[in-house]
């Protein structure tokens, strides 16, 4: 089963430099689109490409907002992660199949200033009780706002560089990496990659960035991975997509109608 995630910053903006073509492209069975900025009467996407179609638009408009395309029907679909504090913005979906569930998060920036910080703190710990209470094996995938380790910057940042920490790095490991496994640093534990750049200086062409996107799964999904990747070749957003291959031992069931 292929899964893809990525950060659109923007779905209308993105659909007119040829999202529909790079979808058809990578042909992924489901996928996780963060920070769209509209909602669903306000853009179209395939629906012969991908019939089911879930998006959840943030109370203010242009802002946050996330979508799920799926190839096949889910057996439910939920918004948000039930505390209402941090569901007016659109953030999360999770789609439940046979085996597993899928959750499409956006998780918000402690801003520049840090002026966001403690409300981030906050989601993470509330992000990390929804996940965990889920019955099933997990995928969590999206824009996790978070650059877990030196290697995951091409540069020493300050202290309090949004993203980078030590409070925030600290919450996504007691909060998540705790539980679910970091898939791409699982398959390369040593390769420095990125999958966002700054549109300041140039920032993508020179490649300093930081890897803020994460596909995280259950250990007992572990042995099933097949591949993790960022996929940096691919343009029109701020971020570029990332890709799950996974091939758990009922990824029938998972893909049956």
């Amino acid at each position: 089963m292929i899964c893809v995630s990525w950060n659109v910053n923007g779905i209308r903006a993105i659909l007119k430099k040829g999202l529909t073509d790079i979808l058809a492209q990578l042909d992924a069975d489901i996928v996780c689109l963060q920070e769209i900025k509209a909602r669903s009467d306000q853009f179209e996407i395939n629906s012969e490409m991908y019939p089911f179609q879930y998006v959840s638009s943030a109370e203010r408009n242009g802002y946050s907002g996330t979508m799920v395309l799926c190839k096949n029907k889910p057996l439910s679909v939920d918004f948000g992660m039930g505390v209402e504090a941090f569901d007016n913005e659109g953030r999360v979906i999770t789609v439940e199949y046979p085996d597993a569930y899928i959750v499409n998060v956006y998780v918000p920036t402690s801003g520049m200033g840090l002026n966001r910080l403690d409300y981030r703190l906050g989601w993470d710990v509330a992000f990390g009780k929804y996940v965990k209470s889920l019955k099933k094996p997990v995928m969590i995938c999206g824009d996790l706002n978070v650059a877990n380790e030196s290697i995951d910057v091409f540069d020493t940042f300050a202290d309090n560089f949004p993203g980078f920490t030590e409070q925030e790095r600290a919450s996504f490991r007691e909060n998540l990496l705790d539980e679910f496994i970091d898939t791409y640093r699982m398959k390369y534990p040593e390769r420095i990659q990125f999958s966002w750049w700054s549109y300041i200086g140039n920032a993508r062409a020179k490649n300093q960035g930081l890897r803020l996107d994460y596909w995280l799964v259950s250990r007992e999904l572990k042995d099933y991975i097949v591949d993790s990747k960022i996929l940096d070749d691919i343009y029109g957003s701020d971020h570029c997509p990332i890709l799950l291959d996974i091939n758990i031992e009922s990824s029938k069931q998972l893909k049956a109608p």
